[in-house]
């Protein structure tokens, strides 16, 4: 049976990893389709890798050539949205640099098991509260990012989809211009925003093993 699975790998390790796959998989064809390379190796595995920001590769297929291409578009403006229940990370970037950021928490309740009017009465409070948390996260948001939109600078996101599409559903957040990759990210914390924008700049690497 097959696995599939989606990884980030930076720029600066891709031949590493492409020969790490050779090594486990054997000879491996590159080829470039549909603005990704692509690898097919001997035992039936393949991969599939993506530049970041959405940015389409037609370059030659060779593992160098892709690396060099995916150090080389990451954008001079750009942000990073993470968004859940508990808390918000919000960064502008210049390149890789972080030069303004904001991470904060906010406590909203779990579930209960009560119910009639306790469990509508707690209900309640856990919109309010996720609303709040929203409404604090946008704010942010809007002081770090809102410049953005005029630059046609790009904003990657994460966390809970709900949520992010909370924050950016009024102005002047509606009118940035999110790509991929989606983050799939844990509570953001200032460890988890790190993180969060070297996985934004790397390559995605979707990779079916055989």
């Amino acid at each position: 049976m097959s696995t599939s699975t989606v990884v980030p790998v930076p720029a600066e390790r891709w031949e590493r990893w492409v020969l790490n796959f050779q090594g486990r998989h054997g000879p491996t064809a590159l080829a470039v389709a549909s603005g990704a390379l692509t690898g097919s190796a001997e035992d039936g595995s393949t991969f599939a890798a993506s530049l970041p920001f959405e940015e389409a590769y037609a370059g030659l297929p060779d593992a160098g050539a892709f690396a060099a291409a995916g150090g080389g578009v990451v954008p001079a403006d750009w942000g990073v949205l993470l968004v859940r229940k508990g808390g918000f990370a919000v960064a502008r970037l210049a390149g890789a640099t972080v030069v303004d950021s904001k991470v904060g928490q906010r406590h909203v309740q779990g579930r209960t098991k009560a119910g009639g009017q306790s469990q509508q009465r707690f209900a309640r409070r856990r919109d309010n509260q996720a609303r709040a948390a929203y409404e604090a996260a946008a704010g942010h948001a809007a002081r770090i990012l809102a410049g953005l939109a005029d630059l046609d600078g790009p904003v990657v996101t994460g966390g809970d989809r709900p949520a992010v599409e909370e924050v950016l559903g009024g102005a002047p957040l509606d009118r940035l211009r999110v790509v991929g990759p989606w983050l799939a990210v844990p509570d953001p914390r200032r460890a988890v925003l790190d993180q969060a924008v070297r996985d934004a700049c790397s390559l995605q690497v979707a990779v079916v093993n055989a």
